[in-house]
């Protein structure tokens, strides 16, 4: 009996866990795009749909890493025929992902009706700031909006100050970017299962407010008081805090187990100055006693400041004492933890991320630079099989006149 015939992936083998898995990105900013690396990045084949004269993001498209690992094709979507380019696209696709505002995508003709009535199977991901229904959902916003009504933004910073902005990481890649990602993946697993195909809402609002999930057990345990660094992970804890050295430099402290706390002190050189718990003497007995949080901050402040912070790097060196330097952006890629691991790579110039996580038998890699608009186009409409793509890049031909 002869073997059943598997067709060949769309890609060669070796490019990641995703391998064969078509992908195609309705060109926007933020969140979007990014998930859409995140899954070029495991091995699908991207295609970015970019619109005439490009996004807007305001930076050389040579330097947007988040469109490395794709192919890019330009489709005018308000054009005649723009639409369905795209809809021949998603009748081939395994994942469309959009982020318009609601009802922009099915006013263009590419909504998830349009793609289901030619691909049943498609896995549908909207990714916006305020989610497909609720009273703002029709409103602009930015990550800073979203991570402010979710309560996670109020959270961060000192007290008696506003609250510190966590540069767009946290709502529109943690709670947008990731959820969009794991939302559509766990879609095409049930689109394999069963063969049906679903629209995946994910909300940065969604995703921020689930990330603070362990957050609010704690408050509703009586375990984390709702301000600013009174907490033991938010700054308010002496001994899980950042400070600042001699040369200006900072270093980062999470010294949270009494073995490694106890090792923080003697490495830091502090010693006990008895009126402790039992058992306990000076500082040691600070590390559950709330009240002398204070008075501990102080002397770890001062000793901190003592010494540079290659000083404190070097005297830490080794320890499970639980700190670190903290690197700029320019440094870290030179740590020698994350050199040896090479956590950063470059490519195309570019000093960036290596793709994350890592998977034994299928690695991935960076394997092409950013997509420039519109270059994928004749490798795209062969590999897909979707010859109308070619039709926009060749304007109709003038009859000539005697």
């Amino acid at each position: 009996m002869a073997e059943a015939q598997v067709p060949a992936p769309a890609r060669s083998s070796g490019q990641g866990p995703l391998t064969g898995v078509r992908v195609v990105e309705l060109a926007g900013i933020g969140p979007g795009p990014f998930a859409a690396m995140l899954l070029a990045d495991l091995g699908a084949d991207v295609v970015r749909v970019d619109r005439p004269g490009g996004p807007g993001l305001g930076i050389d498209p040579a330097y947007d890493v988040t469109n490395r690992n794709k192919r890019s094709v330009v489709v005018d979507l308000k054009s005649p025929d723009g639409a369905g380019r795209v809809l021949d696209l998603a009748e081939r696709a395994d994942i469309l992902v959009e982020g318009f505002r609601p009802g922009v995508a099915e006013r263009l003709g590419v909504g998830p009706g349009d793609c289901h009535a030619r691909n049943p199977r498609l896995v549908y991901g909207r990714m916006t700031g305020w989610g497909q229904q609720g009273p703002l959902a029709a409103r602009a916003g930015h990550d800073i909006a979203y991570i402010a009504r979710a309560g996670t933004l109020g959270m961060i910073g000192s007290p008696g100050r506003p609250p510190a902005v966590p540069a767009n990481l946290l709502g529109d890649y943690a709670g947008g970017s990731l959820y969009l990602v794991v939302g559509v993946l766990a879609a095409l697993h049930h689109a394999r299962a069963g063969g049906t195909g679903q629209v995946v809402d994910a909300a940065v609002v969604d995703g921020t407010a689930h990330l603070s999930a362990m957050i609010h057990g704690m408050l509703a345990a009586g375990a984390w008081q709702d301000r600013r660094g009174a907490n033991l992970l938010d700054g308010g804890c002496p001994y899980y805090g950042t400070y600042e050295t001699a040369d200006g430099g900072h270093m980062a402290v999470g010294a949270l187990e009494p073995q490694f706390y106890d090792e923080f002190l003697r490495l830091l050189g502090i010693e006990d100055e008895g009126g402790g718990d039992e058992g306990e003497a000076g500082p040691a007995g600070a590390r559950t006693d709330v009240t002398r949080w204070p008075a501990l901050r102080e002397r770890v402040t001062a000793r901190f400041k003592e010494r540079t912070r290659e000083e404190w790097t070097a005297a830490f060196d080794g320890s499970d004492a639980c700190v670190a330097p903290v690197l700029s952006l320019r440094e870290a890629p030179h740590d020698p933890h994350l050199a040896a691991r090479g956590t950063f790579t470059d490519h195309s110039g570019i000093t960036q991320p290596a793709p994350a996580p890592r998977f034994s038998a299928t690695p991935t890699s960076v394997r092409t630079g950013p997509a420039r608009p519109g270059t994928g186009t004749d490798d795209v409409a062969r590999d897909w099989d979707v010859p109308r793509l070619l039709s926009a890049l060749r304007p109709p031909q003038r009859k000539a006149t005697s």
